[in-house]
């Protein structure tokens, strides 16, 4: 069986990323990571990529005309490597239809919360939850699609909010989690284990 060649786009640190990796390495992942790509010059995710000999790209907004004209370029780019599975790490940037319709249900994000509660963008989600005052919050991965934030749900895993809890403690446990399902996710797929029926992900056995 061939190796699941994954493209990932990441425009922050790739601590997510760096667990997938170290996964590969280990064999528990029958996967490879053709490439890391960020609209960020500075982010870390490329220098971890790097370090693992994969190759690191980055593309610059400032470069193109228009967000398609960039959601081209990465398309073109994903292509050229023969990238079956993207995986959105802290990418910060919406994607565009295009985009979308080149990889139609073969874009997964991680969110850090339970969706469709709290939505928004990394450390903004763990304030809301705490200040929400809920006794449980946890992560999503799901399947990229139109609507920000509401594509279909692959994988949920909850964690509990102790007293006390802090933005960073939160985020420490969510990120553990996210790691958790991102890898679990990444493997059903490669075993085709998964079906989009509208915005349900159906599990295969």
């Amino acid at each position: 069986m061939t190796k699941l060649i994954l493209g990932v786009l990441a425009s922050t640190k790739g601590t997510d990323c760096q667990r997938v990796i170290d996964a590969i390495e280990a064999k528990e992942l029958d996967a490879r990571i053709a490439c890391v790509v960020s609209n960020k010059k500075e982010a870390f995710a490329l220098e971890r990529a790097r370090k693992h000999g994969i190759e690191a790209i980055f593309l610059n907004p400032k470069e193109f005309s228009s967000k398609d004209e960039f959601d081209q370029q990465l398309v073109r780019v994903l292509q050229e490597r023969k990238v079956e599975l993207v995986l959105l790490i802290g990418y910060n940037k919406f994607l565009s239809k295009p985009f979308i319709d080149a990889f139609r249900n073969r874009i997964m994000n991680i969110h850090p919360s339970l969706l469709p509660a709290f939505k928004g963008w990394d450390r903004n989600v763990h304030e809301d939850v705490l200040k929400a005052g809920v006794k449980e919050s946890g992560c999503t991965l799901f399947f990229v699609d139109e609507d920000p934030d509401a594509g279909p749900i692959i994988l949920k895993k909850a964690v509990s909010i102790v007293e006390n809890e802090t933005v960073d403690s939160l985020k420490e446990k969510v990120q553990k989690a996210e790691q958790e399902i991102i890898l679990k996710g990444i493997k059903l797929f490669g075993e085709e284990k998964l079906t989009v029926n509208g915005k349900k992900v159906i599990l295969n056995s």
